[in-house]
């Protein structure tokens, strides 16, 4: 990526901090479900993310924010969001920011 594609990528990201597991008082940079983010040369953007589980209750609600919000990006064109469960999300994705709010050492 150029520099402005990782400007924008890093501005995609600020917006994805402000969406929040509706069970989890954290955002979902801070628990580790954004796995990539991607600008392409066109603008595209492209979010690879996960949930805490397959099942999760918010499995049609987050992705949804996370389309939306993407999209809010001044320049980005396009988004599309990509769910995998591979690796799968687990506690250690957790950033320290997050662990201390959550009370988890």
């Amino acid at each position: 990526m150029d520099d402005l594609q990782k400007f924008i990528a890093s501005k995609v990201k600020a917006e994805l901090s402000k969406i929040f597991d509706p069970e989890i008082p954290v955002n979902i940079v801070d628990l580790g479900l954004i796995y990539e983010i991607e600008i392409n040369k066109e603008m595209d953007c492209q979010v690879l993310m996960t949930l805490t589980a397959p099942n999760c209750p918010a499995a049609e609600i987050i992705p949804a924010e996370v389309h939306a919000a993407a999209a809010t990006v001044d320049g980005i064109q396009k988004v599309n969001v990509d769910i995998t469960f591979n690796p799968p999300w687990n506690p250690d994705l957790i950033s320290e920011e997050a662990r201390f709010t959550l009370g988890i050492e």
